[in-house]
C-alpha cells in the first residue's frame, strides 16, 4: 500500500473541507510531519501482518502510515467527524485493513481487536486522556509494545523514579508492567495547530514477567498519593495497611517516609499477607 501521508497543506485542505477548528476539548493537535510518522514505525518495530491499536486516528496521517507498513491498524475515534471523514477518505482504500470504531478510547481502549491477538499501540495520545486510557490498558490485555506521542510533562510523570516529584500512582501501574525503550523529542511545529508546549515519542517493551495490581490495590495506592504531603505510616494507619508498613520498615524505610520515596516493588506487595 502507499497511501500519501498528510503535509500541513493539505492537512489545513482537509480541515477547511471539513468546516473543522480543531477542538482543546478533545486535544485536536494533528500530526502534520511525516518523519515523525517514520520514526514512530521505526520505534513500534512494526512488520508485515501486526495487529496495531491507534487512538485517535483524527485524519488519519499516522493511519496511512501503519497502513503503508502492512499492518491491521483497529483505530478508535470519539469525534464522529473524524470518523465519517476517515469512513469516506480512508476506509475505501485500505483494503479491509482498517477497522475503525466511534467510541471513547477510555471506554473502548483497544477498539474493535480480538482480546485473543499479540498487538501493538501507536497512537498520539490526547493529554486528557492519557492516565485513564493507560489505566485502561493495564487493566485488560497488554500490547507487546507502545509507541505513545505525548506532552513532554505526561512523559516525565509515566516515568519517573522514586523521590521525583512527578512520580504517581499511574507511574507505578505503567512501570510494574512495562520498561522504557527510548524516547524522541518532537517539535512543536510537527503539529497544527502548533501546541503550547512539548511533546516527546515514548517507547515502553513489555516486561518479561508484567505485573498488574488488582483492583484494590489500585484503590489503596491512588488514596495514599492524593495525599503524597502526608506521612506514609499514618495513611497506613487509616486503611488498615499497618502490617504492609510495619514489611516497609523492616526492609530498611524510615518510619517518616513519604509514598514518593517508597521503591516499586514494596508496592507490588501492598495489602498481601506475609
Amino acid at each position: 500500500m502507499n497511501l500519501p501521508l498528510l503535509s500541513p497543506t493539505r492537512t489545513q485542505d482537509y480541515l477547511n473541507r471539513l468546516g473543522v477548528r480543531p477542538r482543546k476539548s478533545l486535544g485536536q493537535n494533528f500530526l502534520v510531519d511525516a518523519n515523525l510518522v517514520r520514526k514512530s514505525i521505526e520505534m513500534a518495530q512494526l512488520e508485515q501482518g501486526m495487529q496495531i491499536v491507534e487512538i485517535g486516528p483524527g485524519l488519519g496521517t499516522l493511519t496511512r502510515g501503519l497502513l503503508n507498513a502492512g499492518t491491521h491498524v483497529y483505530a478508535v475515534e470519539r469525534d464522529p467527524i473524524m470518523v465519517r471523514h476517515l469512513k469516506d477518505d480512508l476506509l475505501p482504500q485500505s483494503e479491509g485493513k482498517l477497522d475503525l470504531l466511534e467510541a471513547d478510547a477510555v471506554n473502548s481502549p483497544i477498539g474493535n481487536l480480538p482480546t485473543d491477538t499479540d498487538f501493538r499501540i501507536v497512537a498520539n495520545l490526547p493529554y486528557a486522556i492519557t492516565s485513564p486510557w493507560l489505566e485502561a490498558i493495564l487493566a485488560g490485555t497488554l500490547a507487546q509494545r507502545m509507541v505513545l506521542l505525548v506532552q513532554k510533562e505526561a512523559a516525565s510523570r509515566l516515568l519517573a523514579q522514586p523521590g521525583s516529584k512527578s512520580i504517581g500512582a499511574i507511574s507505578l501501574f505503567l512501570q510494574a508492567a512495562y520498561q522504557d525503550a527510548g524516547q524522541h523529542p518532537v517539535a512543536k511545529t510537527c503539529f497544527h495547530p502548533v501546541p503550547d508546549v512539548d511533546s516527546v515519542l515514548m517507547c515502553l517493551q513489555l516486561r518479561k514477567a508484567p505485573f498488574l495490581f488488582s483492583k484494590q490495590q489500585r484503590d489503596w495506592i491512588r488514596e495514599i498519593f492524593t495525599m503524597r504531603r502526608k506521612q506514609l505510616r499514618a495513611l497506613c494507619k487509616r486503611l488498615g495497611l499497618e502490617s504492609w508498613f510495619s514489611k516497609v520498615q523492616e526492609a530498611g524505610l524510615p518510619e517518616g517516609v513519604r509514598a514518593e520515596n517508597v521503591p516499586l516493588e514494596f508496592w507490588q506487595t501492598i495489602g498481601k499477607e506475609p
